[in-house]
């Protein structure tokens, strides 16, 4: 943020002591100057200046809107002029409003600026493209004779009209330009109905009492609109369409005595003079420690009467106001003159600064809010004595910009630029970084960079940051820019890597050396950063303030975007990641302070075994904490010192002493709230650790809070609530530790869910599944004990927050809940908790509670049934879908083959189910015809001889399903030894089963059947019979002929010719057999030619 550099020349302002009073960015555009000249002295005009750096001027029913900016060089075509609605009252900048619609890389310009207007009496105009000024739409708002005084740009392109006394209406221009409004909702009391007109219309609300409103703030990062009343600080949260009344503060209650507690609480007759204090509350602003209010304070009876204006700045704690109230009573005290005169307005400026300034018409009171650490200087500057009047204000670029009649924009600043950061902090700072080379900090010397050491470029960067600290911002981005040119090898960044971590690791572990017990004990070459307070939370508090700042300043100057990665723990880390880590492990250790405070000889203990543990001598001007609490970047180190002394005490207490058990307790809470703390850093602040563009492979992130000896102290921890200390003691200390343990477990989890978020991509997808696995496996043995002892509001909170899903099944199952099941398959129904479930209940063998589910699950369980169709006809008979449970049931039965036992009882209920189902008479018969065409088949296997299945150790109610080319060779085998014709005819009949597939011939195994027939006679001619037919007409063959005779079977097709029968060698010896052979081609002339 450059300064702007043109000092005013003409007298405008007074003298001034501390501050220079100088001319911001260009000169005006020429139609602010001709209304300016024009504008009579009874005129009124006035001006806005808005933060996104436009600013608006009103002169009777014209506003002209322009650009600003502190380049001298004016964008001429950033200037527009726009008629106002008519009015009988004055017109006012305040009823103006600006909604910038570009996205936040674009510059601003006029096609993505809108602008909405109003009227004293709820005229509203719009212009929905400031590019088209001609192109407006209108509608109006009624508060029933109370008239506007705000106009604010809220969400989304939206706006909020205030109106005196405190009623609300939000304006919301849709993409046609139409304007939708409706009222924010009140809280219960605090307003009262007016005219029935105006409620019924648009259910306005307004103060049931005198209430004024005095000024409003929108806080764009928080989606908040505040109203500041004359006896009220109210809240809304805004979203894109509607909003949430959050709280009410009672300002005259809580603060009144504040304020004239801090003026008048010195003197004697103090109980007499508060009752007879006026105070008036007259805007709202805030910066980074919160809202800051302005009120002003008078006690008629005081001669002479001072006016005392004050500024209040309050924490908003999100639901509630914070019991911390700062008072600055300011050194800007006039005389009382008139109730209108004490009107005063406020500037804060800089979100990040404490400075303030109060204007008047013809003055400006430069101030801070009190609760930084250095004061700026007081001073009032006046505009009034060369005719000269200030029309409006605002901040741009984080400074104060006031427009005066005469001399157009001006800023003021501080003559010497107070750093931001403590004054010996500064100091050391300072001289840390002063080299012999150069007197200045800013430096022109490049041809030295080129051989600047890694230390020194260290060195140079703590130089730019403390230039930037000063506000010397342009100065501290050109060193940057030498230093770390954008355009560089690989090799600098991993320079600019080392030289921000080694700043940031400097600031964490800064020496206390203004500290006089440090004076002996800072290393020749400590960083050189110090530090003022004697105090050590101060000392952490201040470190966390510069290290704020130090990231601040890697953002701004343009470095932050450019940070890789460094080497922690062995492994590299993402740089801006490590930042983020050492500002959580300084949060972590404030809490550790404050806890040292409450329980010192712990915290002692802990400390003496991590100092020793690091051979860490303590001089003696300093004590064990004084050491520890100084490296901040080993703050980690207390907790496996803790669980020692922890496992220490166990041992040397009596199990029944109040003490034993409070030792887990506390070490307990403490590694909670440092996690915690640690955890909720990282959780709100992400988004300023965050570049533009993240790289596309960042290293596995695995925080430091995570880490193998701080999962480890967990786990160990964990094994000491539940097996040692909770047997042990009453109902009450077992919820506490329960819920300690739960917290710890939290940040457990939370650990792994950082570390596998960070290596969820395509590349590191085996990396990814290995830590799945790992994170999973320890999910549940830390929840599972949980479930055991029946801790179930525990288990589930973690479970359900962390998906483990075979807890949640478990834990529903052992409490009978069948309402949190169906609950759970709501709520994690994108993420398939019912699938989960399902096969849960299939992997116990818990058929009957899978199909009884709810019908609101039955679509979820079919389509889960789908891949277990072996249950899924259950579920489709059940729904009453028959013909589905039919179709489903005739696959399982084609597709078995395992056991024919149950082929054949799956074909039996496919049968049943088609005949019970709504099939036509066509289908339903063609549907018969084939499940029976397969039950003659398998009525072959059923009608295998018992002695055959005794023989082979076979059972049908287990066997497999065999197909027809087994089912030929088990009715021809050897080993039925009892076969007759019927088994060789099945045997024969069976062919026509023979599938294409079996890749089987047909003839080839007909041919075996006939062989293994004629084998089973003997075929000698011993008998002494000479007629072959008479001979042969009892063997199992001519029998075979006869039954196919009978079933018209046309031999000469159906049998091989007799010649190839002879050559078979499925025949074996009856080849050679003259007489076999006789008596064949007898039967063949009988039976075959014969026919």
């Amino acid at each position: 943020r450059a300064t702007p550099t043109r000092v005013i020349q003409h007298p405008s302002a007074s003298e001034t002591i501390n501050y220079d009073v100088k001319a911001f960015g260009s000169s005006l555009p020429v139609k602010v100057m001709e209304a300016l000249k024009k504008a009579d002295a009874n005129d009124q005009l006035s001006v806005q200046v808005d933060e996104s750096g436009w600013a608006w001027l009103v002169h009777k029913e014209r506003l002209i809107i322009w650009k600003i900016g502190q380049s001298p060089v004016a964008k001429l075509s950033l200037c527009k002029e726009l008629q106002l609605p008519p009015s009988d009252f004055q017109w006012s900048s305040s009823l103006a409003a600006i909604s910038c619609l570009s996205s936040s890389g674009e510059a601003p310009s006029l096609q993505s600026l809108a602008i909405m207007v109003a009227t004293s009496e709820g005229s509203v105009r719009y212009w929905p493209n400031l590019a088209h000024e001609g192109s407006y739409t209108e509608t109006s708002t009624d508060f029933g004779g109370s008239l506007c005084s705000f106009l604010t740009a809220v969400k989304g392109g939206s706006f909020i009209l205030s109106s005196s006394r405190g009623q609300l209406v939000r304006l919301i221009p849709d993409s046609s330009g139409k304007i939708h409004q409706h009222a924010l909702p009140q809280g219960q009391g605090m307003f009262s109905g007016i005219g029935r007109k105006v409620s019924s219309l648009l259910g306005i609300l307004s103060p049931g009492h005198d209430a004024v409103i005095s000024s409003v703030l929108w806080d764009k990062e928080r989606s908040s609109f505040y109203m500041l009343t004359s006896s009220n600080l109210n809240k809304w949260e805004i979203d894109d369409s509607s909003e949430r009344y959050i709280l009410s503060w009672d300002i005259n209650r809580i603060l009144k005595e504040h304020i004239t507690d801090a003026i008048w609480g010195s003197e004697s007759n103090y109980e007499d003079i508060k009752g007879g204090v006026n105070v008036q509350y007259m805007d709202l602003q805030q910066n980074r420690d919160g809202l800051v209010i302005l009120a002003a304070a008078w006690h008629p009876g005081d001669h002479p009467c001072l006016v005392y204006y004050t500024l209040i700045t309050v924490e908003d704690k999100g639901y509630q106001m914070s019991d911390d109230v700062v008072v600055e009573v300011t050194q800007y005290n006039p005389s009382f003159q008139s109730e209108e005169e004490v009107l005063c307005c406020l500037v804060v400026p800089d979100y990040f600064s404490h400075a303030a300034y109060l204007y008047k018409e013809d003055e400006v009171f430069a101030c801070s809010t009190g609760t930084g650490r250095i004061s700026l200087p007081q001073e009032k500057i006046i505009f009034g004595i060369q005719g000269d009047s200030i029309l409006g204000a605002g901040s741009c670029t984080g400074l104060p910009i006031f427009f005066t009649k005469k001399s157009g924009l001006i800023t003021i600043l501080s003559r010497e630029n107070i750093s931001v950061l403590p004054e010996d902090l500064e100091d050391s700072l300072s001289s840390s970084v002063a080299g012999p080379r150069s007197e200045s900090p800013a430096f022109d010397t490049t041809s030295r960079l080129e051989i600047v050491a890694q230390e020194d470029k260290t060195k140079l960067l703590k130089a730019a940051f403390l230039q930037y600290c000063r506000k010397e911002i342009v100065n501290a981005q050109s060193m940057v820019v030498e230093l770390f040119p954008s355009n560089t090898d690989l090799d600098s960044d991993a320079e600019l890597d080392r030289a921000v971590t080694q700043i940031s690791v400097d600031l964490m572990d800064d020496y206390p050396a203004s500290d006089p017990r440090w004076a002996e004990s800072v290393p020749e070459e400590a960083a050189g950063f110090s530090n003022t307070s004697l105090i050590l939370l101060h000392q952490l508090e201040d470190k966390t303030k510069a290290h704020s700042f130090f990231i601040e300043f890697l953002q701004q100057v343009g470095i932050f975007e450019r940070l890789g990665s460094f080497p922690v723990r062995g492994m590299q880390m993402a740089t801006r990641l490590l930042l983020c880590e050492h500002a959580e492990k300084l949060a972590a250790a404030i809490v550790l302070k404050n806890h040292h405070s409450r329980l010192p000889d712990l915290v002692n203990a802990a400390i003496l075994i991590a100092l020793n543990k690091r051979e860490c001598d303590v001089p003696p001007s300093l004590t064990p904490a004084d050491v520890f609490f100084r490296e901040v970047s080993q703050i980690d180190s207390i907790f496996e010192c803790l669980l020692e002394e922890e496992e220490q005490i166990l041992k040397d207490m009596p199990i029944e002493s109040v003490e034993w058990a409070q030792i887990v307790v506390n070490v307990n809470n403490i590694i909670k709230d440092m996690l915690q703390a640690a955890c909720q850093y990282r959780q709100s602040r992400a988004a300023s650790y965050k570049t533009g563009e993240l790289p596309e492979r960042e290293p596995e992130y695995i925080p430091w809070t995570a880490s193998s000896s701080l999962r480890a102290a967990i786990m160990h921890q964990h094994g000491i609530i539940l097996k040692m200390v909770y047997p042990q003691v009453d109902s009450n200390l077992r919820s506490i530790v329960a819920e300690q343990l739960v917290a710890l477990l939290d940040c457990f989890l939370d650990g792994y869910v950082s570390q596998l978020k960070s290596v969820d991509r395509p590349a590191d997808q085996e990396r990814y599944s290995n830590l799945e696995m790992e994170y999973v496996q320890k999910r549940s043995e830390l929840l599972s004990p949980l479930l055991s002892l029946g801790q179930y509001q525990m288990a589930a909170a973690l479970a359900e927050k962390y998906c483990d899903f075979d807890i949640l099944v478990q834990m529903c199952e052992q409490t009978d809940n069948q309402a949190r099941l169906q609950r759970y398959m709501s709520q994690f129904a994108d993420q398939n908790f019912s699938d989960f479930l399902f096969r849960w209940y299939l992997e116990k063998g818990k058929r009957g509670k899978l199909l009884s589910q709810p019908i609101a699950q039955h679509g979820q369980l079919a389509s889960f049934l789908q891949a277990h169709e072996h249950l899924s006809w259950l579920h489709e008979i059940n729904s009453q879908d028959l013909q589905k449970a039919h179709r489903t049931l005739q696959t399982l039965a084609n597709t078995e083959t395992r056991y024919f036992a149950k082929k054949k009882t799956l074909l039996g209920l496919s049968k049943l189910a088609a005949l019970a189902s709504d099939f036509s008479e066509d289908i339903l018969q063609e549907k018969i015809e084939e499940i029976s065409e397969q039950e003659r088949f398998l009525l072959h296997q059923e009608t295998l001889p018992e002695q055959l299945l005794a023989e082979k150790q076979l059972n049908l109610n287990d066997m497999p399903v065999l197909s027809a080319s087994q089912l030929i060779d088990m009715y021809i085998c050897d080993e039925n030894r009892r076969a007759n014709e019927y088994d060789f005819k099945k045997a024969l009949d069976l062919l026509e089963y023979i599938d294409e597939e079996e890749e089987v011939d047909v003839n080839d195994l007909k041919l075996k059947i006939l062989c293994k027939a004629l084998q089973r006679d003997g075929w000698s001619s011993s008998d002494g019979k000479d007629d072959p037919i008479e001979a042969s007409k009892d063997s199992i063959f001519v029998k075979i002929l006869q039954k196919l005779l009978k079933e018209g079977v046309r031999l000469s097709e159906y049998l091989p010719e007799v010649k190839d029968l002879l050559q078979a060698n499925e025949l074996g010896n009856l080849k050679y057999n003259a007489y076999f052979e006789f008596v064949l081609k007898a039967n063949y002339e009988l039976y075959v030619q014969g026919q």
